[in-house]
C-alpha cells in the first residue's frame, strides 16, 4: 500500500465528509443561494447555451475542418505578422459581441488549429471584452469619459496581454513555431472567398440571433434589433444555399429542414427561440448522418461540445451560489462589495478587478450592475477596473480556458488582466478625480 498515496485520498474524504457535516442547510442565506445558482443556470441555459453557444460550438467545429491549418498559421501563428496578428484579434469584439464564455469555443476552435498562444489570448481577451453596443451603453448611462476608457483600455489590453503571454511562454512558442514550420502544405478543397462567405454567413447568424435591446426606441442600433430575426434568417437561407452548392449537401436534405423552420416563423412569429433551435436541431442530423468533411464538422463541433458545456453549467452555478444574479444576493453580501470598492485606493481598484474577473456578466448586464454601484459610492477607477476585467473574465470561462491551456498558462493570463486592471483603474481614477 502507498501511503502517500492512500494519505491524499484520506485527506479529502475526511474534508468533503466535514464539509458536508456543518453544511449550513437551513440557513436563510445559504438557501437563498443556492436557490440563485439554480436560477442563474436556468437563465443561462434559457438565454445563452442555444442562441449563443450552439452557433459558437458549429463555427469552432468548423474552424477545425474548413480552415487549413496553414491558413491559421500563416495569420494568427507564432511566426506570423505581429501587426496583423494583433491587429485582427485585437479588435475581433466589435464584430462578435458576445460574453466571456460564448468566446471560448472560438478561442479553443483557432489555438488547436495552430494559433500563437499572444494572438490567440488577445483574441479571447478583446472577443467579450470590446463588444461596441456594450461601449456605447457605457457612454450614455455612465458616461462619455469611462465609455471611452472602456474602448482604448480594452484595445490596448487584449495586444498587452497578448504580447505578454507570448514573451513569458516564449519557449514553448518556439517549439510550437518549429513544429508548425515542418508541416507540409495542405491541400485547399475550396477558393478562399467560398470560405470566406460560409463564415460570414455563420458569424452573421450568431450576431444577430444575440442583437442585444437598445435603451431607445428609435435610430440604427433600436432598428437593427427590431429586424434581428428577419436579418437572421436571411443569412440562414444564405448559409442553406452554400451548404447545398459549396458542401455538397443534398438540397432535399437542406430542404427538409428549411420547411418546418420556415413554417413556424411564418405562423408563429414569436417563437424565435423554438425555431432556431430546429434549423440546428436540423443541422445536427445533416452533418451527423452526411459523410467527409461535413461529417467531420459535426464531430469536431461535438468535441468542443462536450468539452466545455458541462464546465461552463457547473461555473455559472458556482458563480450564482457566490454572487447571486443582478439585484440578488448570493452567499457574498452586496454590500460587502459596494464597501470595498468605494473610493480610488489601490485596494479598492484591485477588489474590483478580482471581483469582476470571477463574477459572470451576461453581455449589457455589467452596465446596470456599474450603476448601481457608483450610486453606492464606487469609483472611477474601480468602475473602470471592473469594466475591463469583468465582461472579459469569469469563473465559468477560467474553468474552460485550463482545460485548453492548462492552470499555469490560465493563471498567467488571469492574473495579468487583474493586474493590469487594477493599474489602469488607479491611474484613471487620479485623472478623472
Amino acid at each position: 500500500m502507498n501511503w502517500k498515496t492512500e494519505s491524499k485520498y484520506l485527506f479529502w474524504i475526511v474534508a468533503i465528509f466535514i464539509g458536508c457535516f456543518y453544511l449550513p442547510v437551513g440557513t436563510g442565506r445559504f438557501d437563498q443561494a443556492v436557490l440563485e445558482g439554480f436560477h442563474l443556470v436556468k437563465s443561462y441555459a434559457r438565454e445563452h447555451v442555444l442562441l449563443c453557444l450552439v452557433p459558437a460550438f458549429f463555427i469552432a467545429g468548423a474552424i477545425g475542418v474548413f480552415v487549413s491549418q496553414a491558413s491559421v498559421t500563416k495569420y494568427l501563428g507564432a511566426g506570423a505578422n505581429k501587426i496583423l496578428a494583433y491587429g485582427v484579434a485585437s479588435v475581433s469584439g466589435t464584430i462578435l459581441a458576445v460574453c466571456s464564455c460564448t468566446i471560448l469555443p472560438l478561442f479553443a476552435g483557432i489555438y488547436k488549429m495552430g494559433a500563437g498562444l499572444g494572438p490567440a489570448t488577445a483574441f479571447l481577451y478583446s472577443g467579450p471584452a470590446i463588444n461596441a453596443l456594450a461601449i456605447i451603453l457605457t457612454a450614455r448611462i455612465l458616461g462619455p469619459q469611462l465609455g471611452i476608457a472602456r474602448a482604448v483600455g480594452a484595445v490596448i489590453f487584449s495586444v498587452v496581454i497578448g504580447m505578454l503571454m507570448a514573451f513569458i511562454f516564449r519557449k514553448e512558442e518556439r517549439t510550437k513555431l518549429a513544429i508548425q514550420m515542418a508541416m507540409p502544405e495542405e491541400e485547399v478543397a475550396r477558393p478562399l472567398w467560398q470560405t470566406s462567405l460560409y463564415f460570414f454567413a455563420m458569424i452573421g447568424i450568431l450576431v444577430f440571433a444575440n442583437w442585444g435591446k437598445p435603451e431607445e426606441v428609435t435610430g440604427v442600433w433600436a432598428a437593427l434589433y427590431h429586424a434581428k430575426w428577419p436579418v437572421t434568417a436571411a443569412f440562414s437561407a444564405f448559409f442553406g444555399l452554400m451548404l447545398i452548392f459549396w458542401f455538397d449537401v443534398r438540397a432535399w436534405k437542406v430542404g427538409c429542414v428549411a420547411l418546418p423552420v420556415a413554417v413556424l416563423a411564418i405562423f408563429y412569429p414569436d417563437q424565435h427561440l423554438l425555431t432556431f433551435t430546429i434549423g440546428f436541431i436540423g443541422l445536427s442530423i445533416i452533418t451527423s448522418t452526411d459523410r467527409g468533411e461535413n461529417k467531420e464538422w459535426f464531430s469536431s463541433s461535438w468535441t468542443f461540445a462536450k468539452q466545455i458545456l458541462p464546465l461552463l453549467l457547473f461555473g455559472v452555478l458556482i458563480a450564482g451560489v457566490l454572487l447571486g444574479r443582478v439585484g440578488h444576493e448570493g452567499l457574498v453580501p452586496s454590500a460587502w462589495v459596494a464597501q470595498m470598492v468605494g473610493g480610488n485606493t489601490l485596494f479598492a481598484n484591485f477588489f474590483a478587478s478580482f471581483a469582476g474577473a470571477f463574477m459572470y456578466f451576461a453581455t449589457l448586464t455589467e452596465v446596470p450592475i456599474l450603476q448601481g454601484l457608483i450610486g453606492n459610492g464606487m469609483g472611477n477607477g474601480p468602475a473602470l477596473a471592473l469594466l475591463l476585467a469583468g465582461p472579459a473574465l469569469s469563473l465559468p470561462n477560467m474553468l474552460v480556458i485550463n482545460s485548453v491551456l492548462g492552470w499555469k498558462k490560465t493563471v498567467t493570463f488571469v492574473g495579468l488582466v487583474i493586474v493590469m486592471a487594477t493599474i489602469t483603474g488607479k491611474l484613471f481614477g487620479l485623472y478623472a478625480g
